[in-house]
This record gives C-alpha cells, sequence and structure tokens, in this order.
C-alpha cells in the first residue's frame, strides 16, 4: 500500500486492492473462462440488437431505436466492470488507482441510473402506443425519440455528480483493501476512516428518489396498459404489442429487485458476499438475459436477428 503522511497524522490513499473472490487460484481461473464467455456472449448478443434493428428499416421506429439504445447501454455497463474484474483474476497485485477508483464507481453507477431512466422511457413509449395509439405517430417522433434518449444519458451522468463528490471525499487512512471486485458504494463506505452518515444518508436519498420515483411509473404506466388491453378485442395488433410490455416487465423486476437492495439501503446488504452476488446479477446477469429476454418474444427481432446471422 503506497501512502503519504499528512499533516493530520493520517495517511493519504493512493491506490486500493480490490480483493475480488476469495478463493484459490485454479478457482480463479476457472471464473476468468466462465466469466470471459459470459463477457464475449454478451457484447454478441447486443451487438447483434444493434445491428439488427440498423440493418432492418422496418425497425427503424421508436422502439427498436430505444431498444438498439438500451443494448448499447448495456455494452457499455458490462464494459465499466467486467474487463478490470477478467484483468484482476490473473493478477497478484489486484489494485486499482485512487482517482481510477473513483472514476470507476461514477461511471459505473452513472450507467445504471442511465438504464433506469432507459426502463422508465420504454414505459413511456409502451403507454403511449398501446393506450394512445392514434396520437402515438405524433408523440414519439424521430425528434422527440431522440431527445429522450439524450436526456436518459445526460440525467443518468448528471445524477451521481453529487453521491461522487462525496465519496470522492470521504477520509481513507487505513486499510486499503476493497472487499468487492469492482469500486461499489457499501464496499468503499466499509473501509472509511470515521463514520460518514452524511454521505450514506445522501447517497441514499439519491439512490431512493430515482429507483422508487422511477419504478411507481413503471407500474402505473403497465396498470394502465393492462387496463387498456384488456378492453380491446381478442387478436388486435395492441394485444401482439403487450408481448414486448410483459418482457420489459421482466428486465424490470430483475433489475430493480438487486439495486433496490444494495443502493436504497447500502446497510442492507452488508454481507461482502450478499454485495458480489447482487452486484454480479444486475451488472452482469441482466446484460447477458436482456437479449434472450426481448428477442425470444419479439417476431420482428427473431427475423430482424436470422438476417443478422446470415449477413455475418
Amino acid at each position: 500500500m503506497h501512502v503519504l503522511p499528512n499533516n493530520n497524522d493520517t495517511a493519504i490513499l493512493h491506490e486500493f486492492i480490490l480483493l475480488g473472490f476469495l478463493c484459490s487460484q485454479e478457482v480463479e481461473i476457472l471464473l476468468f473462462v466462465l466469466f470471459s464467455i459470459i463477457y464475449i456472449l454478451t457484447l454478441l448478443g447486443n451487438s447483434a440488437i444493434i445491428c439488427a434493428v440498423w440493418w432492418n428499416q422496418q425497425l427503424h421506429t421508436p422502439l427498436y431505436t430505444l431498444l438498439s439504445n438500451f443494448s448499447f447501454l448495456e455494452i457499455c455497463y458490462i464494459n465499466s466492470n467486467v474487463p478490470n474484474m477478467l484483468f484482476n483474476f490473473l493478477s497478484k497485485t489486484k489494485t486499482i488507482s485512487y482517482n481510477g477508483c473513483i472514476l470507476q464507481f461514477y461511471i459505473f453507477l452513472s450507467l445504471c441510473a442511465t438504464e433506469i431512466f432507459f426502463l422508465a422511457l420504454m414505459a413511456f413509449d409502451r403507454y403511449v402506443a398501446i393506450c394512445h395509439p392514434l396520437h402515438y405517430p405524433t408523440i414519439m417522433t424521430r425528434k422527440i425519440c431522440g431527445t429522450l434518449v439524450s436526456a436518459c444519458w445526460v440525467g443518468g451522468f448528471l445524477w451521481l455528480v453529487t453521491p461522487a463528490a462525496l465519496i470522492s471525499q470521504v477520509p481513507f487512512c487505513g486499510s486499503n483493501v476493497i472487499d468487492h471486485y469492482l469500486c461499489d458504494l457499501g464496499a468503499m463506505l466499509a473501509i472509511s476512516c470515521v463514520p460518514v452518515p452524511k454521505t450514506v444518508l445522501t447517497c441514499s436519498i439519491f439512490s431512493a428518489v430515482i429507483t422508487f420515483i422511477t419504478l411507481f411509473y413503471i407500474l402505473v404506466s403497465y396498470i394502465l396498459v393492462l387496463r387498456a388491453v384488456v378492453q380491446i378485442p381478442k387478436g388486435s395488433s395492441s394485444k401482439k404489442a403487450f408481448s414486448t410490455c410483459a418482457s420489459h416487465l421482466i428486465v424490470v423486476f430483475l433489475f430493480y429487485g438487486s439495486i433496490m437492495v444494495m443502493y436504497v439501503s447500502p446497510g442492507a446488504a452488508n454481507q461482502p458476499g450478499m454485495q458480489k452476488f447482487l452486484t454480479m446479477f444486475y451488472s452482469i446477469a441482466t446484460p447477458l438475459l436482456n437479449p434472450l429476454i426481448y428477442s425470444l418474444r419479439n417476431k420482428e427481432m427473431k427475423i430482424a436477428l436470422r438476417k443478422v446471422m446470415c449477413k455475418v
């Protein structure tokens, strides 16, 4: 551990050690192979959706524009943590610089916030398409869709500015060992020199506000969608469109279930093993499953993906 003394008889950390998974070298190699396969499959699956939407003119609609942007987000999301984790499996030092750790924290959670905004935007798209189909072409124009997509990206990264600034001011002067495979909120707060209740409270409030408001909006949107679907004739196009909503809800429950435990109350999942499992679930498992969930329940996407495979 490299430290420098300061005038307060404490020490300034210049790097952290990401403990990762406590296992033997043989098991780490096995995990490296496993997560490498998951990483490659995630990149291929989400890239295939992007290519399918890009190459197929029939999919140049707001729904599939959102889906392709969501897939690009998942690629960014998994790249924010998995490459470093894979490197540490083969590394003996497993170190990350202080600035690199703060940057990873900010980017990782900003992408998490961006995904939350995207899930809410996709719920809005389905609500307008099914509950107000006649107004859908005028509400979800290409320009408006592009503006909303940009707002999700900008909003996600702006939302984490304050928590990241607060984390950067937390005093780390003792142990530099983070019992995690990335620089996550709970694991970093666990090695603070002194209790930082204001930082914990502020981060919890920021997490709770974005999580519960968007989740409430998504659930209300789909309650209204479900009510509209029940009232329309059997076999209509709106009934078929609800299959996309079902896929979306699966993703919502998988994602929100894990992040609510992790960030709304960082002390709730205070066991390092539980923290790692929950983080792996929403940051590695869901980006892998999302292409499968959306493509397997969408006839148009299946056809487009077959065309992509033929071109490749």
